[in-house]
């Protein structure tokens, strides 16, 4: 097994299928992979909570990144090994430029050393009211009243859920702003677009490049379908996207995988380590 490779795979796309969960073939090959010294994790726009739920039976001992690499976190006790957020300056212009953009935003962040996702009340869209829908029982998910301001504690992550035309406008200028980073992609299966915004500082390139430090990895092979995950194969070794990927991710990776309905990653790692005599 080699001891110096870490695997890294997105989740949504590629790991999981268009059902939201894990094969129970790929679960049963990566699992088996791991026991036997595979150093393989995932990294996820999703956090903890979130991603737990559709890896549930992933055997992982190695820590996850989550919210598109803001933390390193150990996958059983939750501890952060790494994090990025906003500084004082940037929330405060954040907040200033989403109310001019006439955005109420998911705000992500710690208050007083509890991790909460804050939201206006009144003004739930339907894309929020789903989001909310599958995440019934989560405990970071608050309401504010109003009059209060959803800008609160140390914020690390917004995201702003609605249709293509009411959001495109923001993501131009901050793209244009070297502060931040800003994503702006359509739902998996679904109508809806999310404009994601974090700090510059925040990529799942610079948190794999982090978690290799960590564990004494050589080489990292990489695993995705989408581009935001361009940036973590610009830092692999070597990169492969599924074959359900956008072709603009195809472009720059190193081979092509079957998808994530047909076992991609766990029929390439199962490939992978039996040339290897394993």
């Amino acid at each position: 097994m080699d001891a110096n490779t870490l695997y890294v795979s997105d989740l949504d796309g590629t790991l999981l299928n268009t059902r939201d969960a894990i094969n129970p073939r790929s679960l049963r090959i990566i699992n088996s992979l791991i026991e036997k010294g595979m150093k393989f994790t995932y990294a996820t726009a999703r956090s903890l909570s979130s991603a737990s739920v559709v890896t549930k039976g992933l055997s992982l001992h190695i820590p996850v990144i989550i919210y598109n690499g803001a933390f390193i976190r150990a996958s059983d006790t939750g501890k952060t090994l790494y994090s990025v957020g906003f500084s004082k300056e940037e929330q405060r212009f954040m907040e200033e430029f989403l109310r001019k953009e006439g955005l109420s935003p998911l705000v992500y962040t710690f208050r007083e050393g509890e991790e909460k996702v804050l939201r206006e009340a009144s003004r739930e869209n339907q894309g929020i009211r789903r989001y909310l829908s599958n995440r019934k029982g989560d405990r970071r998910m608050e309401a504010v009243r109003d009059g209060e301001s959803i800008y609160q504690g140390d914020i690390f992550y917004f995201t702003c859920i609605g249709e293509r035309e009411e959001l495109e406008g923001a993501y131009r200028r901050l793209s244009e702003d070297k502060r931040f980073r800003a994503t702006l992609q359509q739902e998996l299966y679904r109508p809806e677009y999310w404009l994601e915004i974090m700090p510059e500082r925040t990529s799942k390139a610079a948190a794999i490049c982090e978690l290799r430090k960590l564990w004494n990895c050589e080489r990292i092979v990489s695993f995705g379908d989408s581009a935001n995950d361009i940036p973590m194969f610009s830092v692999s070794d070597e990169a492969y996207a599924v074959e359900n990927a956008v072709e603009e991710l195809k472009s720059h990776a190193t081979g092509i995988i079957p998808s994530n309905d047909n076992d991609g990653v766990a029929e390439f790692l199962q490939k992978r380590f039996c040339e290897d005599g394993l």
